[in-house]
């Protein structure tokens, strides 16, 4: 029950779609869900049901289940990086301490979820949400461990974090 409170949930979209019967329309949503414990630890889920409440919780559980681990350095990123998903392409520099989050709205979710409090983004290409949080993802997963960083230079942590 404890890791349940710990993670902050943010809601990016909600979507009401229609799919026309023979009676009309029936109406079913889809959520996208940013979940993190602002501590490195990121995740999102993609959600559908014909109930609204039943649309995010399913898309919180699969964000839990699709948890990350995000290098954090003095509440930045250690490094430029580049995510591209489809079209959707982000940029993601790191940032002076005070800069704060300079990001568009999926961005600026992902990073306020896994506890990034300074970073420059810009959002190219696609404006769809999901796929720009996929982009995201795919930037903070391509970003360099600083263990294998260390050991593959044969210097200390310390060394390279400064």
């Amino acid at each position: 029950m404890e890791q349940e409170k710990e993670y902050i949930e943010k809601l990016i979209k909600l979507n009401r779609v229609a799919k026309v019967v023979k009676g009309g329309r029936r109406f079913s949503f889809s959520a996208l869900v940013v979940v993190g414990n602002q501590h490195g630890e990121v995740g999102f889920g993609f959600g559908k049901a014909n109930d609204v409440s039943e649309a995010i919780r399913k898309s919180i559980e699969k964000a839990k289940k699709n948890m990350r681990t995000v290098p954090v350095k003095n509440s930045t990123i250690p490094h430029e990086i580049v995510g591209r998903y489809k079209s959707a392409q982000v940029i993601m520099r790191p940032a002076a301490p005070g800069t704060g989050v300079i990001a568009g709205g999926p961005v600026r979710a992902v990073m306020e979820a896994a506890g990034i409090n300074d970073i420059l983004s810009k959002s190219l290409g696609s404006s769809n949400s999901i796929n720009i949080v996929k982009a995201v993802f795919n930037g903070l997963e391509s970003m360099m461990n600083i263990k294998e960083v260390a050991r593959n230079r044969g210097k200390a942590l310390s060394d390279i974090w400064g």
